[in-house]
């Protein structure tokens, strides 16, 4: 299935699902099939591409996108290209919806016919013309009546082969004659400024007569004329300018002696050339789903936003607002992106997906199937690691996927498949040595998964366990369903939609991208039989190479640490999980006479020089719980840290003590840990993973000392005071809370079309309640779909949200009826052209019936 959802005037929205084509016309040579991919375009900017589907006439694509778009435009175009390796890819065909008409196919399949595609059909953008019919008397006493065209502007030209050179031409036709004048080229620009007149002289002179403007024998004529405006690109090719666009306006519609400035669509130029029927090309099944939406100033929704936000702590989270348009709408995903941004927009991202998780949890019966349905809960954790873990594939998947995508290796390992001249023993060992690579950089790249997706980790580890105490492994399989299911194996095979590669990977690349995929997403699952997670033999076969334990525990190792969260609840049943431990040296001096948690260097007494015998080896501990080191592996700790103590963890300058590798744990009270690491990786290991686990502290210090105090100041701003703030910003690793571009009204807009859209099913919702507060029993077939845990609060809730929807539906009604009064056609937001221009065109014909 196909969906297409796009929303305005604040922007668009568009969600794609592109599906299939079928019976596309065969390719001319012996082998008749054609390699084949879909183009998403608006207007003539292509905005989408999928992958190419080889040897296919019904080619099957099922691929998702969905993205923001920033401008308006005139068609969503849907292009099918064949691929040729020697030649330009060749256009097929081609839907053309126009704007005015996404309304008639909203929701539901419709199987559009394929159209044929030439230069003379492919327009976009609009001119800016002034217009003027006068009389001119001449010395003589004769009377010529002149047209004066302006050609002031164009704006949103296409752009023909990476440049855009544009120049206008302008002609007076008739039945017996045609004029044409041209303007200047303009270089390098798709909105080129003209500001050029042209004069034409549209009748012959004749004596002056009050009772007519013109001769009789040029009435015919002149209703015949028309100024025709057609746009070119100067192009430098043996094949001639190419056509961008025309407009013709019949001189019938303007009135004696007034001036028409107006903008005006560019057409597309008709010549006629229809030789095949549209049955001949194919066809391209789609499903649109259309909403324009104007966005009001924010304190607007203040109703519908509370109520949204506040969803977290409703109990039970069923009856919240958010929970609530989960169900009603007709997809998760329609509920889960507008919902995701609006909550990380306020910062409530994680509490709320905690209690849906949570409620979810509950109600499975089978640890084996957590999370692994398209809930609302998996939706909205889908989206909220396409958001917060951008910047984090980018670091860790990207080189890789790069230098895959280049050299081409070649990778198949399906005997039937293997090409001429290739080896499967040596393909085999090229798709071993890149899953290692992968598998290695993904299991080493826990201290940068964002903190907002390490605190959901957390949560659902949290409930997992709680939930079936019985299964050890719950905690592990609950978060890899989707660091890995969902997140790096979807990444790897569809990099393109994770913004890892500009457009789909070749064929080769992409089933190599493919096998890598599957074994990642099989190492990272921890099943008890991974080989029979394959389908495939060969698949099986080459898994052998990683039935190795050291695997499942770099697997477990990368997902403890992804879900420690600093936000630790004292209450958890979770055992302390061990994230890293060494030996290291650290500077101990006493406080007092005991060995207690003061065994570290306390600001206010550092006056004394200190030299290599104050540094002391310690074994170090860390966990998701605490820091703390003792005298030797095993023994009981002299000191332990809480992680929320943790203030800060950045490194030393190595003129505090002289040497090298240093770095320095801050907690409260200015009391610090001088650590030397035995060398600069493991300086930096200790650095990323104690700054990690200690990301969300509320307490974390802004500024800090890079060097030590010493002698009665401190060595890096020389200020005598011990308590003086620091003097630089802390590093901080990653940010605690990611900064995305996300407008909350707009989203919460978004919400309310959705509400307004299913508002059917929030009735039939509100019966569902009546029925089971009344009638406890078995419930009707009608309302079974409805997860309702608590039917008056449930109630409560879908009445606050139909009265915060007909509130809203009100104003949008209001903002129509005066956008209408106050729209002008001709303007620079509202050309005229498509469906309109006809309207205009025939208004104001009725208008000046009479004035030539």
């Amino acid at each position: 299935m196909d969906n297409v959802l796009i929303c305005n005037p604040s922007g668009f929205f568009s969600f794609l699902s592109l599906g299939e084509a079928k019976n596309l016309p065969t390719y001319p040579g012996p082998n008749k099939m054609r390699d084949c991919y879909c183009t998403v375009n608006l207007d003539q900017e292509e905005v989408f591409r999928t992958k190419i589907v080889e040897k296919s006439l019904c080619p099957f694509y099922g691929e998702d996108f969905y993205c923001e778009i920033p401008r308006t435009f005139r068609h969503l175009s849907f292009y099918i290209f064949d691929r040729d390796v020697f030649r330009r890819d060749s256009i097929i065909g081609k839907v053309a919806i126009q704007k005015e008409d996404l309304q008639k196919y909203h929701n539901r399949d419709t199987w559009f016919q394929l159209q044929h595609v030439d230069a003379d059909s492919e327009v976009q953008g609009k001119v800016h013309l002034e217009l003027r019919l006068s009389e001119v008397i001449t010395d003589t006493g004769v009377v010529c009546h002149k047209l004066a065209t302006r050609v002031l502007e164009c704006q949103g030209l296409p752009i023909v082969n990476g440049q855009c050179d544009p120049y206008a031409t302008v002609t007076l036709a008739g039945p017996s004659r045609s004029e044409a004048k041209k303007t200047k080229v303009k270089k390098k620009t798709n909105n080129p400024h003209f500001d050029e007149v042209f004069y034409f002289e549209v009748t012959r002179p004749s004596s002056y007569n009050k009772k007519s403007h013109f001769d009789i024998e040029d009435v015919d004529e002149v209703d015949k004329m028309e100024i025709r405006v057609d746009l070119w690109n100067a192009s430098n090719l043996k094949f001639g300018d190419e056509f961008l666009g025309e407009l013709r306006l019949p001189l019938k519609f303007l009135r004696q002696s007034s001036s028409y400035e107006a903008w005006y669509f560019l057409q597309p130029r008709d010549n006629g050339n229809k030789s095949l029927k549209p049955d001949d090309l194919g066809s391209l099944r789609l499903n649109v789903v259309y909403t324009e939406d104007h966005v009001f100033s924010s304190d607007y929704y203040s109703p519908l936003r509370d109520l949204l936000l506040k969803s977290a702590d409703v109990e039970p989270v069923s009856a919240s607002a958010a929970h609530i348009l989960g169900e009603v709408c007709r997809e998760k995903q329609e509920a889960a992106i507008p919902l995701v941004r609006l909550f990380l927009h306020y910062g409530r991202i994680v509490p709320f997906i905690s209690a849906i998780a949570n409620a979810e949890v509950k109600r499975t019966q089978d640890p084996n199937t957590i999370f692994r349905g398209n809930s609302l809960t998996s939706k909205c954790i889908d989206e909220t690691m396409k958001l917060a873990g951008m910047h984090y594939l980018q670091v860790t998947l990207k080189p890789i996927i790069d230098e895959i995508c280049q050299v081409h290796k070649p990778c198949e390992i399906d005997p039937v498949k293997l090409k001429d001249g290739e080896n499967l023993e040596n393909n085999r060992e090229n798709l071993r040595q890149y899953v290692d690579r992968i598998f290695t950089v993904i299991t080493k790249s826990g201290v940068s998964c964002p903190t907002v997706m390490c605190d959901i980790f957390f949560s659902l580890r949290e409930s997992a366990a709680k939930r079936f105490q019985g299964d050890p492994d719950v905690r592990y399989t609950a978060v890899s369903s989707f660091i890995f299911l969902r997140f790096f194996a979807p990444a790897i095979l569809s990099p393109n939609l994770f913004q890892l590669t500009p457009h789909h990977p070749d064929p080769q690349t992409s089933r190599t991208l493919t096998l890598i995929s599957k074994t990642i997403q099989t190492l990272g699952s921890l099943s008890k039989s991974k080989s029979a997670n394959f389908k495939e033999s060969y698949m099986a076969t080459f898994y052998d190479y990683f039935n190795e334990q050291k695997y499942a525990d770099a697997v477990k190792n990368f997902l403890d640490l992804i879900s420690s969260s600093g936000r630790r609840d004292h209450k958890s049943i979770e055992q302390p999980i061990l994230l890293k431990e060494g030996t290291l040296k650290l500077t101990v001096k006493k406080v007092d006479g005991n060995s207690s948690c003061r065994f570290m260097i306390k600001r206010a007494q550092g006056r004394k020089r200190f030299g290599m015998k104050n540094f002391k080896k310690r074994w170090f501990r860390l966990t998701n719980h605490e820091f703390t080191y003792q005298k030797s592996k095993g023994d009981h700790p002299l000191c332990s840290i809480p992680i929320e103590n943790i203030l800060a963890v950045e490194r030393l300058e190595e003129e505090s003590f002289k040497m090298k590798n240093m770095f320095q744990v801050i907690q409260p009270e200015r009391r610090v840990l001088y650590i030397q690491a035995n060398n600069c990786v493991e300086a930096k290991d200790w650095i990323d993973i104690l700054t990690k686990v200690s990301q969300c502290n509320k307490k974390r210090l802004t500024v800090y000392h890079p060097s030590a105090y010493l002698n009665g100041h401190w060595l890096c701003c020389k200020a005598t005071a011990d308590n003086t703030p620091g003097c630089t910003p802390c590093t901080g690793g990653l940010p605690a809370n990611i900064q995305l571009d996300i407008d909350g009204d707009r989203e919460t807009e978004r919400i309310y079309s959705l509400f307004n859209l299913y508002m059917p099913k929030l009735e039939k919702m509100q019966e569902a309640c009546g029925s089971k507060s009344v009638y406890d029993g078995p419930e009707e077939e009608e309302y079974s779909t409805f997860i309702i845990d608590d039917p008056k609060e449930t109630y409560k809730t879908l009445k606050l949200i139909i009265e915060g929807v007909g509130t809203l539906e009100q104003e949008h009604a209001q903002y129509k009826r005066d956008k209408f009064k106050k729209t002008k056609y001709g303007s620079q937001e509202h050309p005229i052209g498509d469906k309109s221009f006809q309207t205009y065109i025939r208004q104001q014909s009725e208008i000046s019936a009479h004035s030539i």
